[in-house]
């Protein structure tokens, strides 16, 4: 126990400062972040709108998470980083008061989709941050920080979320605004005028590398645009956990918002304490390929789990497995995307990885309810599992290439 301890902090040693004060800010987001993993039973069980409408509007948060994601990539690699966190947080706080008030199909579509928009454009220049102000050596540690952040900020907040869904939808609502500005604060005041890692990536580079990098553009790199669609087919089965997974847990289980809360928090817990552990044994043994193959292998197994017993143990078990293969993959395929770019078509390019999981935001929910609605869960997780299938032949094949 002694050793692995001492083997957990030392995962941690190296990591500068302002990364993580990154993961801080992240922190304070995602534990403010409440109404996804409840947008669907909201719409279901408090305005009576049918499995397929909901799919509707889940769908349009995947199109403005698309067109953010896309926009926030330009706008970093123009604007810079900073700028475009700065407004994305600050301008997501007041959406998510005018949110509640939306209670139609059509208005909170198009509220959804103006949500999305603005918060997806943080995105790509929060991935750019990351890579600033993190040693070059660490960057792949640096994102599992920042992600551990994420899903330590994922378990409080739908736990958080389940207890204010129980005495009203608007305090859900209100405390995911008031969460966006919180975090909008802190980046703003600590982060104005700070100065990173330019440069640091490109050091040791000819100047003939130099010169064909400043070319590159993910939009005509053949093999990473293929790479980018295998990451919205993994993101599809992957995002079952925003969309179906918590009206399965609903309908098949009858559990209360508490309930669901406290199992995707379960979820955030697992990446929590194993992410930089996990990370740090896989990127000193295994290659990137290797990692992002197992992980939506584990991903794929976690769901067609679903369909081997209705006992509420395989939930956690299988949410842990899912936790696991999502440690396994995320990370990497955020470090691929670095390898592939260059400093001056960074924000391009993770914007091209951020807009690979934001289309997945739209087919995930869209399909996802749909199958649920007319053929039933269990041919949905054997669905799932048999798309990622796809997907590790895919990434076998692909990754030779990149």
């Amino acid at each position: 126990m002694k050793k692995f301890l001492q083997f957990y902090l030392d995962s941690f040693r190296g990591l500068s400062k302002p990364a993580w004060m990154l993961a801080l800010v992240m922190l304070i987001n995602r534990t403010g972040s409440m109404v996804l993993p409840f947008l669907g039973v909201y719409m279901v069980k408090e305005l009576g709108f049918t499995l397929k409408e909901a799919g509707v509007v889940l769908s349009c948060y995947g199109f403005g998470s698309v067109i953010g994601a896309w926009l926030g990539g330009k706008l970093t690699d123009k604007l810079g980083h900073f700028k475009v966190q700065s407004v994305s947080l600050f301008l997501t706080f007041p959406i998510f008061f005018v949110l509640y008030f939306l209670r139609d199909v059509l208005s909170l579509s198009i509220g959804v989709f103006v949500l999305t928009l603005v918060a997806d454009t943080f995105r790509p220049a929060n991935s750019v941050s990351i890579v600033y102000y993190a040693k070059p050596e660490n960057i792949t540690r640096a994102f599992s920080l920042n992600r551990m952040a994420i899903n330590l900020g994922f378990s409080i907040g739908p736990a958080v979320g389940g207890l204010l869904a129980a005495i009203s939808y608007q305090l859900l609502f209100f405390g995911n605004g008031f969460g966006a500005l919180c975090a909008g604060l802190v980046f703003y005041f600590y982060f104005k005028n700070r100065i990173g890692n330019r440069d640091a990536l490109q050091a040791g580079k000819t100047e003939e590398e130099l010169d064909a990098e400043v070319k590159k553009n993910p939009y005509r790199d053949v093999p990473y645009i293929f790479f980018s669609l295998l990451i919205t087919l993994f993101a599809v089965s992957f995002f079952q956990i925003l969309s179906t997974l918590p009206l399965y847990y609903e309908r098949e289980f009858q559990f209360s918002e508490g309930d669901i809360g406290i199992l995707i928090a379960f979820s955030g817990l697992v990446v929590f304490g194993l992410e930089m552990v996990l990370v740090r044994l896989a990127e000193t043994r295994y290659s990137p390929r290797a990692m992002i193959i197992f992980g939506t292998f584990l991903t794929g197994l976690s769901f067609v789990m679903l369909n081997l017993s209705s006992a509420v143990w395989m939930l956690y078990l299988s949410i842990a497995v899912l936790s696991i293969g999502e440690i396994l993959t995320m990370p990497f395929m955020a470090t691929v995307a670095i390898q592939q770019s260059s400093s001056r078509s960074r924000g391009a390019y993770m914007g091209l990885n951020t807009l690979a999981f934001s289309l997945a935001h739209i087919i995930s929910p869209y399909f996802g309810t749909r199958i649920a609605d007319n053929f039933g869960f269990d041919v949905l997780w054997w669905a799932t599992g048999l798309l990622t299938l796809v997907v590790c032949a895919g990434c076998y094949f692909v990754m030779k290439k990149m």
